[in-house]
Protein backbone atom coordinates (compact mmCIF):
# COMPACT_ATOMS: atom_id res chain seq x y z
CA UNK A 1 0.00 0.00 0.00
CA UNK A 2 1.62 3.22 -1.16
CA UNK A 3 0.54 6.76 -1.99
CA UNK A 4 2.02 9.69 -3.85
CA UNK A 5 2.85 12.81 -1.88
CA UNK A 6 0.12 14.61 -3.82
CA UNK A 7 -2.44 12.02 -2.66
CA UNK A 8 -1.32 12.33 0.96
CA UNK A 9 -1.31 16.13 0.78
CA UNK A 10 -4.94 16.12 -0.37
CA UNK A 11 -5.84 13.71 2.43
CA UNK A 12 -4.22 15.75 5.22
CA UNK A 13 -4.71 19.26 3.83
CA UNK A 14 -1.03 20.02 3.22
CA UNK A 15 0.94 21.76 0.48
CA UNK A 16 3.62 19.83 -1.41
CA UNK A 17 7.12 21.27 -1.67
CA UNK A 18 9.21 19.20 -4.07
CA UNK A 19 8.18 16.20 -6.15
CA UNK A 20 4.55 15.32 -5.53
CA UNK A 21 4.79 12.19 -7.68
CA UNK A 22 7.11 10.18 -5.44
CA UNK A 23 5.43 7.38 -3.49
CA UNK A 24 5.76 6.40 0.16
CA UNK A 25 4.49 3.24 1.81
CA UNK A 26 4.99 3.76 5.54
CA UNK A 27 5.85 6.17 8.35
CA UNK A 28 9.07 6.41 10.32
CA UNK A 29 10.97 8.74 12.62
CA UNK A 30 13.31 11.35 11.16
CA UNK A 31 16.33 9.37 12.34
CA UNK A 32 15.22 5.97 11.03
CA UNK A 33 13.31 6.85 7.85
CA UNK A 34 14.31 5.58 4.40
CA UNK A 35 13.53 7.14 1.04
CA UNK A 36 10.31 5.12 0.68
CA UNK A 37 8.98 6.45 3.99
CA UNK A 38 7.49 9.68 5.27
CA UNK A 39 8.50 11.31 8.57
CA UNK A 40 7.26 14.33 10.51
CA UNK A 41 8.62 17.10 12.71
CA UNK A 42 6.24 18.27 15.43
CA UNK A 43 8.61 18.75 18.36
CA UNK A 44 11.42 21.31 18.13
CA UNK A 45 13.80 19.13 20.16
CA UNK A 46 14.07 16.80 17.14
CA UNK A 47 14.89 19.63 14.73
CA UNK A 48 18.57 18.62 14.68
CA UNK A 49 17.55 15.29 13.08
CA UNK A 50 15.85 17.04 10.17
CA UNK A 51 19.02 18.01 8.27
CA UNK A 52 20.28 14.40 8.15
CA UNK A 53 17.02 12.57 7.51
CA UNK A 54 16.86 10.12 4.59
CA UNK A 55 13.04 10.22 4.46
CA UNK A 56 11.36 10.53 1.10
CA UNK A 57 9.31 13.36 2.57
CA UNK A 58 8.73 15.12 5.88
CA UNK A 59 5.57 16.71 7.24
CA UNK A 60 6.66 20.11 8.57
CA UNK A 61 5.28 23.47 9.64
CA UNK A 62 5.80 26.50 7.38
CA UNK A 63 8.67 27.85 9.51
CA UNK A 64 10.62 24.59 9.07
CA UNK A 65 10.37 24.28 5.28
CA UNK A 66 13.67 26.02 4.60
CA UNK A 67 15.49 23.55 6.87
CA UNK A 68 14.03 20.46 5.19
CA UNK A 69 16.56 18.75 2.85
CA UNK A 70 13.98 16.58 1.12
CA UNK A 71 10.41 16.78 -0.15
CA UNK A 72 7.99 18.34 2.32
CA UNK A 73 4.30 18.35 3.12
CA UNK A 74 3.69 21.75 4.69
CA UNK A 75 0.89 22.40 7.17
CA UNK A 76 0.31 24.35 10.38
CA UNK A 77 -0.14 21.26 12.56
CA UNK A 78 2.37 18.56 11.54
CA UNK A 79 1.35 16.31 14.43
CA UNK A 80 -2.22 16.19 13.12
CA UNK A 81 -0.78 15.53 9.68
CA UNK A 82 1.16 12.61 11.14
CA UNK A 83 -2.04 11.25 12.71
CA UNK A 84 -4.01 11.50 9.48
CA UNK A 85 -1.19 9.96 7.44
CA UNK A 86 -0.93 7.10 9.95
CA UNK A 87 -4.65 6.47 9.48
CA UNK A 88 -4.19 6.39 5.73
CA UNK A 89 -1.24 3.97 5.89
CA UNK A 90 -2.59 1.87 8.76
CA UNK A 91 -2.01 -1.83 8.11
CA UNK A 92 -3.54 -3.14 11.37
CA UNK A 93 -5.68 -6.22 10.58
CA UNK A 94 -9.32 -6.34 11.58
CA UNK A 95 -10.12 -8.15 14.85
CA UNK A 96 -12.29 -10.56 12.87
CA UNK A 97 -13.47 -11.25 9.31
CA UNK A 98 -16.86 -12.84 8.60
CA UNK A 99 -18.51 -14.97 11.31
CA UNK A 100 -16.26 -17.76 12.56
CA UNK A 101 -17.87 -21.23 12.73
CA UNK A 102 -16.98 -21.55 16.42
CA UNK A 103 -18.78 -18.33 17.40
CA UNK A 104 -22.00 -18.84 19.36
CA UNK A 105 -24.73 -16.40 18.36
CA UNK A 106 -28.13 -16.67 20.03
CA UNK A 107 -30.99 -16.91 17.53
CA UNK A 108 -32.65 -13.84 19.05
CA UNK A 109 -29.58 -11.63 18.59
CA UNK A 110 -29.87 -9.04 15.82
CA UNK A 111 -26.94 -8.65 13.46
CA UNK A 112 -26.64 -5.77 10.98
CA UNK A 113 -24.96 -5.85 7.59
CA UNK A 114 -21.29 -6.87 7.32
CA UNK A 115 -20.95 -7.90 10.97
CA UNK A 116 -17.81 -9.92 11.73
CA UNK A 117 -17.46 -12.19 14.78
CA UNK A 118 -14.23 -13.96 15.73
CA UNK A 119 -13.54 -17.47 16.98
CA UNK A 120 -15.17 -18.59 20.23
CA UNK A 121 -17.05 -15.33 20.72
CA UNK A 122 -20.44 -15.51 22.44
CA UNK A 123 -23.37 -13.25 21.53
CA UNK A 124 -26.23 -13.71 23.98
CA UNK A 125 -30.00 -13.37 23.61
CA UNK A 126 -31.39 -10.02 22.53
CA UNK A 127 -28.00 -8.47 21.76
CA UNK A 128 -27.96 -5.98 18.88
CA UNK A 129 -24.89 -5.55 16.68
CA UNK A 130 -25.32 -2.75 14.14
CA UNK A 131 -23.83 -2.56 10.64
CA UNK A 132 -20.09 -3.17 10.22
CA UNK A 133 -19.50 -4.11 13.87
CA UNK A 134 -16.40 -6.25 14.40
CA UNK A 135 -16.21 -8.54 17.44
CA UNK A 136 -12.82 -10.13 18.12
CA UNK A 137 -12.03 -13.68 19.18
CA UNK A 138 -13.20 -14.78 22.62
CA UNK A 139 -15.46 -11.79 23.25
CA UNK A 140 -18.65 -12.01 25.32
CA UNK A 141 -21.62 -9.79 24.49
CA UNK A 142 -24.29 -10.14 27.17
CA UNK A 143 -28.06 -10.23 26.99
CA UNK A 144 -29.69 -7.19 25.38
CA UNK A 145 -26.36 -5.38 24.99
CA UNK A 146 -26.11 -2.99 22.04
CA UNK A 147 -23.05 -2.25 19.89
CA UNK A 148 -23.22 0.72 17.49
CA UNK A 149 -22.27 0.76 13.83
CA UNK A 150 -18.58 0.51 12.83
CA UNK A 151 -17.47 -0.23 16.39
CA UNK A 152 -14.55 -2.66 16.77
CA UNK A 153 -13.79 -4.86 19.78
CA UNK A 154 -10.47 -6.67 20.01
CA UNK A 155 -10.04 -10.07 21.67
CA UNK A 156 -11.46 -11.29 24.98
CA UNK A 157 -13.61 -8.27 25.79
CA UNK A 158 -16.67 -8.70 28.01
CA UNK A 159 -19.69 -6.48 27.54
CA UNK A 160 -22.23 -7.30 30.23
CA UNK A 161 -26.01 -7.37 29.85
CA UNK A 162 -27.96 -4.24 28.86
CA UNK A 163 -24.82 -2.15 28.25
CA UNK A 164 -24.77 0.20 25.26
CA UNK A 165 -21.73 1.12 23.16
CA UNK A 166 -22.10 3.84 20.52
CA UNK A 167 -20.93 4.11 16.93
CA UNK A 168 -17.31 4.10 15.72
CA UNK A 169 -15.80 3.08 19.05
CA UNK A 170 -12.60 1.07 19.42
CA UNK A 171 -12.00 -1.13 22.48
CA UNK A 172 -8.73 -2.95 23.09
CA UNK A 173 -8.25 -6.49 24.41
CA UNK A 174 -9.34 -7.78 27.82
CA UNK A 175 -11.42 -4.74 28.72
CA UNK A 176 -14.57 -5.27 30.80
CA UNK A 177 -17.67 -3.13 30.30
CA UNK A 178 -20.50 -3.40 32.84
CA UNK A 179 -19.04 -5.49 35.63
CA UNK A 180 -20.60 -5.02 39.07
CA UNK A 181 -19.76 -1.86 40.94
CA UNK A 182 -18.22 -2.16 44.40
CA UNK A 183 -21.46 -2.04 46.37
CA UNK A 184 -21.79 -3.77 49.76
CA UNK A 185 -23.73 -3.06 52.93
CA UNK A 186 -22.09 -3.86 56.30
CA UNK A 187 -24.32 -5.68 58.81
CA UNK A 188 -23.57 -7.96 61.77
CA UNK A 189 -19.87 -8.06 60.94
CA UNK A 190 -20.38 -9.15 57.34
CA UNK A 191 -20.53 -7.51 53.94
CA UNK A 192 -23.82 -7.99 52.06
CA UNK A 193 -23.77 -7.56 48.28
CA UNK A 194 -25.91 -4.85 46.69
CA UNK A 195 -26.97 -5.93 43.18
CA UNK A 196 -25.90 -3.37 40.61
CA UNK A 197 -28.98 -2.55 38.55
CA UNK A 198 -27.74 0.21 36.26
CA UNK A 199 -25.90 -0.03 32.96
CA UNK A 200 -22.84 1.37 31.22
CA UNK A 201 -23.60 3.72 28.35
CA UNK A 202 -20.68 4.64 26.11
CA UNK A 203 -21.06 7.40 23.51
CA UNK A 204 -19.77 7.63 19.96
CA UNK A 205 -16.12 7.70 18.84
CA UNK A 206 -14.89 6.51 22.24
CA UNK A 207 -11.58 4.62 22.42
CA UNK A 208 -10.75 2.42 25.41
CA UNK A 209 -7.39 0.78 26.08
CA UNK A 210 -6.54 -2.76 27.10
CA UNK A 211 -7.56 -4.23 30.47
CA UNK A 212 -9.66 -1.24 31.48
CA UNK A 213 -12.74 -1.82 33.66
CA UNK A 214 -15.91 0.27 33.61
CA UNK A 215 -18.43 -0.75 36.27
CA UNK A 216 -22.18 -0.63 35.76
CA UNK A 217 -24.25 1.77 37.84
CA UNK A 218 -25.84 0.77 41.12
CA UNK A 219 -29.20 2.30 40.19
CA UNK A 220 -28.46 4.93 37.55
CA UNK A 221 -26.06 4.42 34.64
CA UNK A 222 -22.32 4.86 34.34
CA UNK A 223 -21.82 7.18 31.34
CA UNK A 224 -18.81 7.83 29.10
CA UNK A 225 -19.40 10.81 26.78
CA UNK A 226 -18.75 11.09 23.05
CA UNK A 227 -15.15 11.35 21.93
CA UNK A 228 -13.54 10.26 25.20
CA UNK A 229 -10.21 8.43 25.08
CA UNK A 230 -9.30 6.08 27.94
CA UNK A 231 -5.88 4.44 28.24
CA UNK A 232 -4.95 0.95 29.48
CA UNK A 233 -5.67 -0.37 32.98
CA UNK A 234 -8.09 2.31 34.09
CA UNK A 235 -10.82 1.77 36.71
CA UNK A 236 -14.12 3.64 36.34
CA UNK A 237 -16.45 2.90 39.25
CA UNK A 238 -20.24 2.72 39.36
CA UNK A 239 -22.34 5.78 38.49
CA UNK A 240 -19.37 7.80 37.26
CA UNK A 241 -20.15 10.29 34.48
CA UNK A 242 -17.35 11.47 32.18
CA UNK A 243 -18.00 14.40 29.84
CA UNK A 244 -17.29 14.61 26.12
CA UNK A 245 -13.74 14.57 24.76
CA UNK A 246 -12.08 13.91 28.09
CA UNK A 247 -8.75 12.03 27.97
CA UNK A 248 -7.55 9.74 30.76
CA UNK A 249 -4.12 8.10 30.92
CA UNK A 250 -3.12 4.68 32.24
CA UNK A 251 -3.65 3.38 35.77
CA UNK A 252 -5.89 6.24 36.87
CA UNK A 253 -9.03 5.55 38.90
CA UNK A 254 -12.32 7.34 39.49
CA UNK A 255 -14.36 6.28 42.50
CA UNK A 256 -18.14 5.90 42.54
CA UNK A 257 -20.64 8.63 41.67
CA UNK A 258 -18.02 11.21 40.67
CA UNK A 259 -18.60 13.45 37.65
CA UNK A 260 -15.83 14.62 35.36
CA UNK A 261 -16.50 17.51 32.98
CA UNK A 262 -15.95 17.92 29.26
CA UNK A 263 -12.53 18.35 27.65
CA UNK A 264 -10.60 17.34 30.76
CA UNK A 265 -7.14 15.76 30.72
CA UNK A 266 -6.32 13.22 33.43
CA UNK A 267 -2.71 12.05 33.49
CA UNK A 268 -1.47 8.65 34.67
CA UNK A 269 -1.86 7.32 38.22
CA UNK A 270 -4.44 9.95 39.16
CA UNK A 271 -6.97 9.08 41.86
CA UNK A 272 -10.37 10.78 42.11
CA UNK A 273 -12.36 10.20 45.29
CA UNK A 274 -16.05 9.31 45.22
CA UNK A 275 -18.97 11.78 44.97
CA UNK A 276 -16.77 14.57 43.56
CA UNK A 277 -17.51 16.97 40.70
CA UNK A 278 -14.77 18.18 38.37
CA UNK A 279 -15.43 21.15 36.10
CA UNK A 280 -14.92 21.28 32.34
CA UNK A 281 -11.39 21.91 31.00
CA UNK A 282 -9.55 20.67 34.07
CA UNK A 283 -6.05 19.17 33.75
CA UNK A 284 -4.84 16.77 36.45
CA UNK A 285 -1.10 16.09 36.30
CA UNK A 286 0.38 12.68 37.07
CA UNK A 287 -0.26 11.10 40.49
CA UNK A 288 -2.67 13.85 41.54
CA UNK A 289 -5.11 12.85 44.30
CA UNK A 290 -8.45 14.65 44.12
CA UNK A 291 -10.33 14.63 47.43
CA UNK A 292 -12.71 17.55 46.94
CA UNK A 293 -14.61 19.22 44.11
CA UNK A 294 -12.74 21.22 41.48
CA UNK A 295 -15.19 23.85 40.28
CA UNK A 296 -12.87 25.94 38.08
CA UNK A 297 -10.92 25.02 34.94
CA UNK A 298 -7.15 24.92 35.24
CA UNK A 299 -4.17 22.70 36.02
CA UNK A 300 -4.09 20.84 39.34
CA UNK A 301 -1.24 18.81 40.85
CA UNK A 302 -0.41 16.97 44.07
CA UNK A 303 2.05 14.20 43.23
CA UNK A 304 5.58 14.53 44.64
CA UNK A 305 8.32 14.12 42.01
CA UNK A 306 11.13 11.64 42.66
CA UNK A 307 14.28 12.95 44.32
CA UNK A 308 17.47 11.46 45.79
CA UNK A 309 16.71 9.27 48.80
CA UNK A 310 18.97 11.34 51.06
CA UNK A 311 17.01 14.51 50.22
CA UNK A 312 13.71 12.72 50.72
CA UNK A 313 14.74 11.40 54.16
CA UNK A 314 15.91 14.87 55.21
CA UNK A 315 12.66 16.47 54.05
CA UNK A 316 10.60 13.77 55.74
CA UNK A 317 12.48 14.25 59.03
CA UNK A 318 11.71 17.97 58.90
CA UNK A 319 8.11 17.25 58.02
CA UNK A 320 7.72 15.16 61.21
CA UNK A 321 8.84 18.19 63.22
CA UNK A 322 6.47 20.53 61.41
CA UNK A 323 3.74 20.39 64.09
CA UNK A 324 6.17 21.30 66.89
CA UNK A 325 7.68 24.05 64.73
CA UNK A 326 4.23 25.49 64.04
CA UNK A 327 3.45 25.58 67.76
CA UNK A 328 6.75 27.36 68.51
CA UNK A 329 6.11 29.95 65.79
CA UNK A 330 2.64 30.57 67.24
CA UNK A 331 4.15 31.08 70.68
CA UNK A 332 6.74 33.52 69.29
CA UNK A 333 4.02 35.48 67.45
CA UNK A 334 1.94 35.64 70.62
CA UNK A 335 4.93 36.88 72.65
CA UNK A 336 5.73 39.55 70.02
CA UNK A 337 2.13 40.77 69.97
CA UNK A 338 2.13 41.05 73.80
CA UNK A 339 5.45 42.93 73.72
CA UNK A 340 4.02 45.41 71.18
CA UNK A 341 1.07 46.10 73.49
CA UNK A 342 3.45 47.06 76.34
CA UNK A 343 4.98 49.73 74.14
Amino acid sequence: MSYTLTDIAKHIGATVKGDGNITVSSLATLAAAKNTQIAFLANSKYQNQLKDTLAGAVIVSPDMVEHCPTNALVMDNPYMGYAMTAQLLDSTPLPAVNIHPSAIVDETAQLGNNVAIGANAVIEAGAILADDVVIGAGCFIGKNAQIGAHTKLWANISVYHECIIGERCLIQANTVIGSDGFGYAPHDGRWHKIPQLGRVIIGERVEIGASTTIDRGALEDTIIGDGCILDNQIQIAHNVVIGENTAMAACSVIAGSSRVGKNCTIAGLVGVNGHIEIADNVVLTGMTMVTKALDKPGVYSSGIPAQPNKDWNRMNARLRKLDDTTKKVSQIEKALNEAKKEY
